[in-house]
């Protein structure tokens, strides 16, 4: 089964430095590409004393397409992005959890063993999210419904350690009927 994702342990002091660095390098690499196609553009396409906000604009527009592309095709596999692109990763892989969401809840609430393991996952994914992003605020309001659903998986004798999620859970949780709440 192809995993979609794994939890993997990390430091969540050492992650926000690292994502911190590479958000202020991306910023750099914006902010200079967007003076540099500016005023080449203003210089090649402008008028003296005119109005150049087109031009200006123009070569913003073109920084953040740039920008976009250098981070996608250069930056992203770089070691210095190894901790931004997991934590996006991440979101993204709980993020298409609550978009099923209503269905993994139906599925809980019929103890459908899959919808269970993907709640897990979902809750451990949350709550190493919280703990990377340093918001113990919003995790404190989770963890009365994770020990609840850590309680069902005990009775249902499940593996708490539910750290990959896989493409062939979402799609059976897809298959079982909605909740109307």
């Amino acid at each position: 089964m192809p995993a979609l994702f794994t939890i993997e342990p990390q430091n969540p002091e050492q992650y926000r430095q690292q994502t911190r660095r590479s958000t202020l390098i991306i910023a750099v690499i914006f902010i200079a590409l967007a003076m540099l196609l500016s005023s080449s553009a203003v210089l090649l396409f402008g008028t003296p004393g005119g109005d150049n906000f087109r031009w200006n604009a123009t070569g913003v527009a073109l920084a953040v397409a740039l920008s976009f592309a250098l981070v996608r095709g250069l930056l992203w596999r770089q070691p210095l992005m190894a901790s931004a692109v997991y934590g996006w990763r991440l979101k993204r892989s709980l993020m298409r959890v609550t978009n099923l969401m209503h269905h993994v809840k139906a599925g809980v609430a019929a103890r459908d063993h899959t919808a269970m393991q993907v709640l897990r996952f979902y809750h451990l994914g949350l709550t190493q999210m919280h703990q990377l992003d340093a918001n113990s605020s919003s995790l404190s309001e989770a963890v009365a419904e994770i020990n609840q659903h850590s309680e069902r998986m005990q009775e249902a004798k499940l593996d708490l350690q539910q750290p990959t999620l896989y493409s062939e859970w979402l799609e059976a949780v897809k298959q079982i009927p909605a909740s109307r709440q």
